[in-house]
Parts: C-alpha cells; structure tokens; sequence
C-alpha cells in the first residue's frame, strides 16, 4: 500500500528546509517527506560555494533601485526586500534561541556591505541613492564617502594605486552580513529528521499525477540502485531548483503555461591567502556591466565557510544548457512547449545585450577575468587567485501581455488554484529572502488555516503581518534584537 503524506518536499536546498521547519512548527503531527537527488542536501544552489552567500537586503545591489530616465530613485523595491530579510533574521534567531540551529557563527557573520562606483556619472547616482536611503529606518546607519582615505579604511584593498583625480565613491552599511547557506541548510534539515520528517537522499522525483481523491502521486527512483518508488502527498512543494520548471511541467497543471527558464551558470576568483583576505572584510558591490544580468553584477566578497575566511570575486557568466550544476544536457531543449516557445524566443529577440554579454563571458581566460579584478584590486596578482565554478540560476521567462514574453530576475511561486502543488522558480535574492517567500506561500497554499496558524507565525517572526520601515522604532528594536541574538553587531 502507498504511504500518505501531508507534505512531500522536492529539493533538499535551503527553500524546502525553510518550508519543512515552519510546518513542523505549525503542525508537528504532520508526516512529511524530502526528497533529494544527490547524495546529500544543500549540494546545488544553497551550497556555500555555489553562491556568493550575501545576506541580500538592498544595502549593496545596485540593481534593486535603478535610475529613472529623469535621474530620479525610488526606494521601493529595496526597501521591500530589506524587510522580506528582516523576516529571515528574525526566523533564524527564534530558531536559534531554541537551539534549533547552532552557534549563529556556524552560518552567518557580520560583514559591512558596500557599494564602489568611478566616473563622475555613477557618482552623482550614487550620492542620489545614498540621500534617499538614509531617511529610510531600515537603512539606518548607512554611510557615504568620495574620500580615498576614508574608502582605504573601509575596504583597502580598493583603493591601492588609483589613479590620481579619478572620480569614485563608495557606501557602506557596517549591519551587513555573509551566510554559509549550505550549513544553514543542513542544521534546519537535521533539525527536521530528529522531529520525524523523512529526509531522503539519492531520490529522484520523476512524475507527478494527480489523484481522483485530491492527492498527488509522487514517483520517484532511487538514483544509486535505480528502483522505483511512490507515495501520495496531500501538499506537493517543489523546491528543486532549475527542475522544478520540468516537475511543474510534468505535473500538467494550467498555471505553468507560458513559463521557461533561461540557464546561467557562473565562475568565481577565490583566494585565500592571508596577506590579502586580512586587507578585506565587506561585500563590495558595483554597477553591471551593460547587457549583463543582475545577478553578474561585479563584487569583491568575504566569505567564512566552515570556518575559513576567503574571499571571492565576480561572478563571470558560464553557459551550460543543464538547469542544475548536476543536470542534464538536455534541459534547455526538453523544456520547450507550444505554450512557452513563442515567449522565449520574444525573449530570446529583445535581449541581444545578454546575447553578447555571455559570448564576451565564454570568451574570457583566466587572465582576462584577472585583469577584471585589478578594475577592484589594482594591486591583484594572478598566482593569488583561483577559479572556481559556482552554481546553475535558472532565470524565468514567461509570458507577457504587451511584450509577448519577459526575462524576469528574481523568485516567483507558481500554484495550483487548489493550493495542493506549488513550485518556486528563478534565482536571488531567493535563499535570503525564503522566509518570507515561504510565509506567502503557506497563506496561498493553506488559506482555510491561516487564522490558526497566524500566532504561532507571529511567535517565529515578529513583524509577520507588518512592515518595519515605516515604523522606525520597531525598525530599530528588530534589527538590534536579531543582531544580538545571531551575533552580527557590527
């Protein structure tokens, strides 16, 4: 007979972790199921070399507030992801008060988050996006310099041999952060399996039908002994990265028409040698190259992964047609449907900048991705720096009403109208942001227990149902109180 579950959660990355750890909260008797194809969990995009591990929260990344064509900014859009992290903090500090993660210092620490720009233009945008987050509570404390003295406390390693009236500036928010998300990934998992939750490895999740009674089937085989499996499910989450595109597709469901994705992969310089990570602690952003995506947007990062402080630069665009850094070849090509042909190749059509930007990419040797380093560190010597190959994103493209077809950046969840299935495609700021993504999902998918659940959500994270920002001593008591717990005073 087919065991059924309440739950069964596919991809064992940071997202079904988050997922599975706030519905062992909200319904402990729940019997749930992870699923995960590799060996291990948090061995795709939440591993900590598969990411750049930055604590997104718009203190840094310049594409979260662009420039309006009349020269104006609008916090909105940065402020809005700055209180989804806030959620994130908040959930991992409860967690970590009731020692269900270990010490905060195993996956997060306190890193400034700065942005450098030269030339005389992104300095004025930069000025002008200084000027406007300051009023903003949640970006209290965030600083603004033009002064080489002032940039070479900041963050040395910039500012060593530059030329002499070249105009730049630079911000910095000292309540930044670096996350180890593979290890997060792991602690909330473990967690998870000493409350009862199945969590299975080498499971390759291959079907997904729905039943006359409302329940999925889920097939699976294992991916070591090739056997075969199935359970039902009464909720389905499909949290595996680039495949879940290809599950949801498989699942038939009407609301996955018209989505596809666009791979990317990405290359980091690493190093750790000592003289030159002791001269670095910050994340230091700058503005994309044009046509690049935003998330190749160029920056010099301290990393602490397992303990070892190094620091990463880039990152520098790969291409590959597989969905996950573990995929298949085929992905790119046995995505396409009638429905999603016509919005990818409109998407395909009106990004020629991204087009060239990735062959510019495939076309760089190690040197030459040195040589963009040295525009970060002038002083940067080859023999200090290694590449390393980070992980897939898989972008979405889907359809759109007046342009046909968008590449959108960014995270969405796709539904069922029943709420029994859901999926999450795209890519950052995903993984700091999975809390709330999570808390929206749960509302969606689960409306008739919201009400009942709300207090309990409310107990995890504080501010669910609010917004910080606009109440600035709230704002405040958040921060403050998130930071003492986790550690992350700057």
């Amino acid at each position: 007979m087919i065991k059924t579950y309440d739950a069964v959660l596919i991809g064992g990355g940071i997202m079904s972790a988050t997922l599975g750890t706030l519905l062992k909260e909200l319904q402990p008797d729940w019997d749930i199921l992870v699923c995960e194809r590799l060996g291990d969990v948090a061995l795709e995009s939440s591993n900590a070399w598969n990411n750049a591990g930055t604590g997104h929260a718009a203190l840094c990344e310049l594409n979260y507030m662009p420039e309006d064509k009349d020269g104006s900014v609008d916090p909105a859009k940065a402020v809005a992801i700055n209180e989804q992290f806030q959620q994130s903090r908040q959930l991992w500090s409860s967690l970590v008060e009731r020692g269900i993660l270990d010490e905060p210092s195993t996956f997060i620490n306190a890193t400034p988050h700065m942005t450098f720009v030269r030339g005389e233009k992104d300095v004025a945008y930069l000025k002008r996006r200084y000027e406007t987050l300051r009023e903003q509570p949640l970006f209290e404390g965030i600083e603004y310099s033009e002064d080489s003295r002032v940039i070479n406390q900041w963050a040395p390693l910039l500012m060593q041999r530059r030329l002499k009236g070249e105009p730049f500036a630079a911000t910095r928010v000292p309540a930044g952060t670096d996350i180890d998300f593979g290890a997060l990934t792991r602690q909330l998992f473990a967690h998870l399996t000493e409350q009862g939750t199945d969590v299975v490895v080498n499971c390759e999740v291959r079907k997904l039908k729905k039943q006359k009674d409302g329940t999925w089937k889920v097939s699976f085989r294992n991916t070591v002994g090739r056997t075969p499996g199935a359970v039902n499910a009464r909720f389905v989450f499909v949290g595996a990265g680039g495949w879940a595109l290809k599950l949801l597709q498989r699942s038939g469901i009407p609301e996955i028409k018209g989505y596809g994705v666009f791979p990317i992969g990405g290359q980091f310089l690493k190093t750790t040698t000592p003289e030159v990570v002791a001269q670095h602690k910050a994340k230091v952003y700058s503005q994309a190259s044009v046509g690049a995506p935003p998330m190749s947007v160029p920056h010099l990062d301290t990393r602490v992964v397992d303990g070892e402080t190094s620091l990463l630069f880039g990152p520098f665009a790969t291409f590959s047609p597989k969905f996950l850094k573990n995929g298949s070849v085929l992905d790119l090509v046995t995505q396409v449907r009638p429905h999603n042909l016509l919005p990818m190749l409109k998407v395909a059509i009106d990004n020629p900048s991204l087009i060239s930007y990735l062959v510019g990419e495939l076309l760089k040797n190690k040197a030459k991705k040195v040589d963009s380093l040295r525009e970060f560190v002038p002083t940067a010597k080859d023999d200090d720096w290694e590449l390393i190959q980070a992980g897939q994103r898989a972008q979405v493209m889907k359809k759109d009403p007046e342009k046909g077809g968008i590449l959108q950046f960014g995270t969405e969840v796709v539904a069922a109208e029943d709420g029994t299935i859901a999926g999450l495609l795209g890519a950052s700021p995903g993984a700091s942001t999975g809390a709330s993504i999570m808390l929206g999902l749960l509302k969606r998918c689960f409306p008739e227990r919201h009400d009942e659940w709300e207090p309990r959500l409310r107990e995890l994270i504080p501010s669910y149902g609010e917004t910080l920002n606009p109440r600035p001593e709230a704002a405040r008591e958040s921060m403050d109180a998130t930071a003492a717990v986790l550690g992350i005073q700057p």
